[in-house]
């Protein structure tokens, strides 16, 4: 299992697409990712796509081989759910004249069917908390918008879930992230955690690396790969979408 490169050409990302825009010609090969540039989830699948990049496809990689669709999500086309997912959510797949989706599932997914470096690696121990932690990340997610959303000050259960990201990176001392090396799971965290590290400090005046040395070290290693700097939006961006969704913007 290999590190991403460094060395990652820039991609010129195509325009969102909203209702009154008309559809790409579907099922007619190409192989198409559909997501937002704002969706946490979307991002997933979008860094995934980044790192299969490093085998055989030249220097555009997957760029050319999965083509973006960004989907404009207040004002949505209304053939992508008529005519791509009736599910009407980001991410989705069409490849192979099928559409799938559920951005744990993509991930794995565009991992297996696609050339590239491996994004989980072989080894038994690893594989296994690799699925403990993609069962975890939800009651993350609930802990940590929970906390977001109220207008107290950060409780204990907030800094126990963090504690436990804390302590999953340092199960293994071959390397920064999870599972050591870059994979799938720090794939499947980045985008929540690079919220979380933005909105906290923001909303909360809580720093979510102090005291946690690991997790300040997993954030320093992880923006030194260029497959996920690629899909990072301007933290004020970020900050304005994700409290207006949290109802804190009046």
């Amino acid at each position: 299992m290999a590190t991403p490169t460094t060395s990652f050409m820039k991609e010129v990302l195509p325009p969102v697409l909203d209702s009154t825009s008309q559809p790409p010609t579907l099922f007619d090969g190409t192989t198409r990712l559909y997501i937002s540039y704002k969706s946490p989830f979307a991002q997933r699948t979008w860094i995934t796509r980044n790192c299969k990049k490093n085998c055989c496809y030249g220097k555009q990689g997957l760029q050319e081989k999965i083509k973006l669709v960004p989907i404009d999500l207040q004002n949505r086309p209304a053939w992508y759910k008529e005519k791509v997912y009736p599910p009407n959510k980001v991410p989705s797949l069409e490849h192979n004249n099928e559409v799938k989706g559920e951005s744990l599932d993509l991930i794995k997914y565009i991992d297996a069917h696609f050339e590239g470096p491996a994004l989980l690696p072989d080894d038994p121990a690893k594989r296994q908390f690799a699925e403990e932690l993609f069962s975890y990340i939800d009651s993350l997610n609930k802990i940590m918008f929970t906390a977001l959303s109220s207008k107290e000050d950060v409780g204990d259960e907030v800094g126990a879930a963090l504690d436990k990201v804390e302590d999953a990176l340092s199960k293994f001392d071959d390397g920064p992230f999870f599972l050591g090396q870059f994979s799938l799971v720090d794939i499947a965290y980045a985008p929540f955690m690079e919220r979380y590290q933005i909105l906290f400090s923001d909303v909360k005046n809580y720093d979510i690396t102090k005291g946690r040395p690991k997790l300040a070290l997993w954030f320093e290693e992880l923006n030194k790969i260029d497959a996920y700097v690629q899909t990072r939006r301007d933290p004020q961006e970020l900050l304005a979408h994700t409290k207006k969704r949290l109802g804190q913007i009046a």
